[in-house]
């Protein structure tokens, strides 16, 4: 079993789920576009739900290997981090032409009332990024940049829940602008001291 191979499958797997929801997408059509031959998908995965599963670490550390550097760019403020954060999903969600929205967002939606270790997988991710907003935000209130007010574990699930409900939006819309005003009320309005 090659590690390459896995990997293109769960790659051309998440693109196709990305546009066409985890049930909407066939395992031929996976199959097809990683170019594998149709009996390969049983060698490196027990099940679809197996198979979803890898889809979502995968989406998850693309999301963290943009995320990270940014959250440990110290010659940047808090809020110019959590700028730079925004934007930089902002650029995909452009690029994607704001039809995509957040694939692991989407799998929640779709998946959570349907697959407990996917719920369960999804919740924990979601709870980890929550977590290193909390982080920023507790930074924040220690230099004074961050508005001290509120609990930051709180504000953090309250601006990640947000930012989920602006992706919906987008698309919704068929418009960065709902990702625009997004930024510009958890920056200027909601986080700022």
């Amino acid at each position: 079993m090659s590690e390459e191979t896995r990997t293109r499958i769960i790659e051309a797997g998440s693109q196709l789920i990305h546009l066409h929801g985890f049930q909407g997408t066939g395992l031929k059509a996976i199959l097809d576009a990683a170019e594998v031959p149709k009996g390969s998908f049983y060698h490196y995965f027990k099940s679809k739900e197996d198979f979803g599963l890898a889809v979502i670490e995968h989406y998850a550390n693309f999301t963290k290997s943009i995320v990270e550097p940014i959250i440990e760019d110290t010659t940047l403020s808090t809020l110019e981090r959590f700028r730079a954060i925004f934007r930089a999903f902002r650029a995909v969600s452009e690029q994607n032409k704001c039809t995509r929205g957040c694939l692991l967002a989407n799998l929640s939606q779709e998946m959570a009332d349907l697959s407990e270790p996917m719920r369960e997988l999804l919740d924990g991710v979601f709870n980890r990024a929550s977590a290193a907003f909390a982080d920023l935000i507790r930074e924040g209130q220690q230099s004074g940049e961050i508005n001290p007010d509120f609990d930051a574990d709180d504000a953090a699930d309250f601006v990640f829940a947000s930012w989920h409900g602006a992706m919906i939006r987008m698309k919704l819309h068929n418009s960065l602008a709902p990702l625009d005003l997004f930024e510009r009320m958890i920056i200027s309005h909601f986080l700022s001291a």
